[in-house]
């Protein structure tokens, strides 16, 4: 099969690994990063989003910030071999090129810098059956049918429509890709950017906690675990490791007291430096008493998912599990969630999923976890994830409190106090524009999808408000 070649070099990424000055000359594991980065994104987009390398180009490799630009410009074109559903990208000579090699509903993965692609074979796969249903068939929200009547009376369609324009036009600033607007279960709003359309994936970044938090409580209802409980990790089992008294639910509430700094935690050694979650994530000392204190940490998110594996003891009922006990359930068929190479899901960031499969688990919310009459999360789910956790972040707490802002909850951003937008309303929330909105008291849930960049965020509050002035 011939390789097809994506040619990127010049555009400035996103990296948050320690950040390079932008004076200082690439190093060799800048290089190595840059190449990682480049195989990944392009992997992912490749064989999970079905995007041309032109469409990669501009969209996942253009108008990101990035420390590493400088690096980024001196690592060749990516390669994309078909055949073997893997792309490579070189970084130095006499060093193997890094690889990211693609696998079915579980996306890429990046292997270890120095592997060859005969180690691909040691990766995580999973066998999963085929939907005995075609969605094309099916009705909305199982399949992607869609009923052919008028839309309620009580919709302004003219606003509507004008306010779904107008995010395109980025009238609410960023670069939209995607916008899906469901109201009482029903789809009344959906719109793409040109060469995109209903069953185009994009990486969820962040909103890929919040899907996280939902296998989490899936697995709470089935019995698996208790967030309650103590996060139990082998890596905490040594007598006298203070790091032993975390639970769970201080991993999912942005609370688990360990160290990340800076805010956030730097995580790219995971994401695409061929990482392992587990020598990565779990390394950080204590440094504040679990629940205490909160600060946004991508390393909470994957041990507590790293805690249900542990829980789970069986590696191929975990692999499956994501699909069998949540995705798949709901019609979630075109979600992948990606893994680190020793089988650890990296659901902080890593799902490439369609902007209908986000408006499922936003129905399946406004549902409290019942899908057409089965319990899939725990009764009272939807409002544990949407109240305040006990920590919340500084410009929460104290006067600050009535001003308009961000609360957390669990894995889910709380939208407090804007104009416009109901005090219910909570949000699955991701880098570059990803917005998963849920307004119980509105019945509604909004989609957008996007490729934001520093200096040009979405105003996702506005667009709410100004969508629900349009369903009153």
């Amino acid at each position: 099969m011939k390789k097809l070649i994506l040619g990127c070099a010049a555009a400035p990424l996103i990296f948050a690994a320690n950040a390079l000055a932008q004076n200082d000359a690439p190093t060799r594991q800048d290089r190595a990063l840059a190449a990682g980065y480049k195989a990944m994104f392009t992997c992912s987009a490749t064989f999970n989003g079905g995007k041309t390398p032109e469409q990669i180009a501009q969209d996942e490799l253009n108008n990101i910030y990035g420390d590493y630009s400088a690096a980024m410009a001196e690592v060749p074109e990516a390669e994309i071999d078909a055949a073997k559903q893997m792309v490579s990208v070189s970084f130095a000579d006499d060093m193997p090129p890094r690889l990211s090699v693609w696998r079915e509903h579980l996306g890429c993965t990046a292997l270890p810098q120095g592997a060859t692609f005969e180690e691909a074979k040691h990766l995580p796969r999973v066998k999963l059956k085929a939907p005995k249903i075609d969605p094309a068939e099916l009705a909305w929200p199982m399949g992607d049918r869609l009923p052919n009547a008028p839309l309620p009376s009580g919709i302004k369609s003219e606003d509507l429509d004008a306010a779904v324009e107008k995010a395109f036009q980025s009238g609410f600033g960023g670069a939209t890709s995607a916008v899906l607007i469901v109201q009482n279960g029903r789809i009344i709003a959906e719109k793409y950017k040109d060469g995109f359309d209903k069953d185009t994936s994009q990486r969820t970044w962040s909103v890929a906690k919040s899907i996280a938090a939902s296998v989490i409580g899936a697995a709470q209802q089935d019995g698996i675990l208790d967030v309650k409980d103590k996060a139990g990790l082998e890596a905490w089992s040594r007598k006298g490791d203070p790091r032993a008294e975390i639970t769970v639910e201080n991993l999912l509430q942005m609370a688990s007291g360990l160290n990340s700094d800076p805010a956030g935690n730097r995580t790219d050694n995971v994401y695409f430096g061929g990482g392992l979650v587990v020598q990565n994530a779990s390394k950080n000392p204590l440094e504040a008493p679990p629940g205490a204190r909160w600060r946004y940490a991508n390393n909470d998110t994957m041990l507590a998912m790293r805690s249900l594996r542990e829980a789970m003891g069986n590696d191929k009922k975990y692999f499956a599990y994501p699909f069998k006990a949540l995705f798949h359930k709901i019609g979630m068929y075109d979600t992948n969630p990606e893994m680190d190479w020793g089988g650890d899901f990296v659901m902080s960031s890593q799902v490439w999923t369609t902007a209908r499969d986000l408006a499922r688990l936003g129905t399946l919310y406004l549902n409290d976890g019942v899908w057409e009459g089965e319990r899939v999360l725990p009764e009272g789910w939807a409002n544990y994830v949407a109240a305040p956790a006990p920590a919340q972040p500084e410009n929460r707490l104290g006067e600050l409190a009535s001003e308009p802002g961000r609360g957390y909850g669990v894995q889910f951003w709380r939208y407090e106090n804007y104009p416009g937008v109901p005090n219910d309303t909570y949000a699955a929330l991701g880098n570059r524009g990803q917005f998963l909105i849920i307004i119980p008291s509105r019945q509604t849930v909004i989609v957008r999808r996007g490729y934001d960049w520093r200096g040009n965020y979405f105003d996702g509050p506005a667009f709410t408000a100004a969508i629900l002035e349009t369903l009153e």
